[in-house]
């Protein structure tokens, strides 16, 4: 009977070794993020402006990683199908959202049924900020005597509904840009969605289109006299179109519209992972290839969480003020 003691302490300290080991098991297992591949969700198209720029990211984070990180392109409703997918994802750090300013900042406000708020998404970083340049097919205009906004402005006060334009979609920053346009120099135009901003320019270049706000990729395109510049949405001009004016050089004033590609997580996911994808995407900066790739489609923007969520926020009520005066709603 008096061996009962000795076992009783053997069991206290195997007892204290199991709680130690299990206690040590989340930590271990975070720590080994990742041990798998990550998926990067981009909502729009492959070969989109946005798709162009994740497939950088998508290969700096991977190397960074040590994990290969896969593009997954779930297209649709503006973005809205692979924002939600994202949105609802598991939080642990192994779904990654790539996207632009629309699908967070101008969704929330704009549908009146969605599957996802902002606050479903966590910031990690921008990646890249640019303007729109305001384009015009070069036929059309030369045909109807438009070398400039003004002269746009005046064939569409002459010609209501008559000039068409494209987007990525009803709802999408490019679509709200023109609705500004068309507020602030009072004029009626008629807004054309298509699938992705490629389309979009695309049909402007074959006069499918009068014209559009398109992005950084149509600069090749206007070099070559397939498309005409107008103005630029920055509040300076830009060095690759040096002679183009700003819209409000060109009469049309405070319109300053620039639009972001960020990388976000599901909420929820743990503040250590999300630090370590920023620092990873940090890369970008130091990469030559990457930067160069991604300079041609914009300003190259690393911010930290805390700075791009501040930059979120301060989006949503300015969007929302334009989607509220110029009265667009979408089901």
């Amino acid at each position: 009977m008096r061996h009962a003691n000795p076992p009783s302490r053997r069991n206290t300290l195997q007892l204290a070794l199991a709680l130690a080991c299990a206690a040590a098991l989340p930590v271990q297992a975070q720590d080994a993020w990742p041990s798998k591949p990550v998926r990067m969700i981009v909502p729009f198209p492959a070969g989109s402006f946005t798709d162009t720029v994740a497939r950088v990211v998508a290969d700096t984070l991977g190397r960074s990683l040590g994990q290969p990180v896969v593009v997954e392109n779930k297209v649709g409703a503006n973005g809205v199908i692979g924002v939600s997918e994202a949105a609802r994802a598991a939080p642990d750090g192994y779904t990654l959202l790539l996207t632009n300013s629309s699908s967070i900042t101008i969704n929330p406000q704009l549908y009146r049924k969605l599957s996802y708020k902002t606050a479903d998404l966590a910031p990690v970083t921008m990646v890249l900020e640019a303007p729109f340049i305001l384009t015009a097919n070069p036929e059309w205009a030369g045909k109807n005597g438009i070398a400039t906004v003004a002269d746009l402005v005046q064939y569409a006060r002459r010609n209501p509904g008559a000039i068409s334009y494209g987007s990525p979609g009803a709802g999408n920053i490019a679509h709200l840009s023109y609705a500004m346009l068309n507020n602030r120099a009072k004029i009626n135009t008629t807004h054309v969605p298509y699938k992705s901003t490629a389309q979009a320019q695309l049909a402007t270049i074959a006069g499918e289109l009068n014209s559009s706000f398109d992005v950084l990729t149509a600069v090749p395109h206007i070099q070559a006299g397939k498309l005409k510049a107008l103005a630029v949405t920055s509040p300076q001009r830009i060095a690759l179109l040096p002679e183009v004016p700003t819209m409000e050089q060109a009469g049309i004033p405070d319109f300053n519209v620039a639009f972001w590609i960020g990388l976000l997580v599901p909420a929820g996911t743990p503040p250590q992972t999300v630090a370590r994808l920023n620092s990873a995407a940090q890369g970008l900066l130091t990469d030559g290839k990457a930067k160069a790739a991604l300079s041609a489609q914009g300003e190259l923007t690393m911010r930290d969480p805390a700075a791009f969520a501040k930059r979120i926020a301060a989006e949503v009520p300015a969007w929302g003020a334009v989607i509220q005066s110029e009265g667009i709603a979408l089901d």
